[in-house]
């Protein structure tokens, strides 16, 4: 499973920018800030967005010339989803305990 090469904390960017339409870096990190309530720095942010975009699980755009959005590609889709199937059978085991 392709998404095991991520960090949990990429994992966590990755959820956060399919829930929304095409966020901002900003609005990523205060998602992300207001869920873990800890401070993200923007040395720790912006190169696990890159790694994302790399990996092909997200598109990059541009909004202004300081600003970029983020977008969820199929690839992350699916590697989300497969990721929840293989999540979901330990937690029904565990439901069923």
């Amino acid at each position: 499973m392709t998404l095991f090469t991520l960090s949990g904390f990429q994992r966590d960017l990755l959820t956060v920018i399919a829930g929304h339409d095409q966020p901002s870096g900003q609005q990523i990190k205060t998602e992300l800030e207001d869920a873990r309530d800890e401070e993200i720095n923007h040395g720790r942010l912006y190169p696990n967005l890159d790694v994302l975009v790399d990996k092909g699980y997200v598109e990059k755009g541009q909004i202004d010339r300081r600003t970029n959005f983020y977008q969820i590609t199929d690839e992350g889709r699916a590697a989300l989803r497969d990721r929840r199937e293989w999540e979901a059978q330990y937690v029904q085991e565990l439901a069923r305990a």
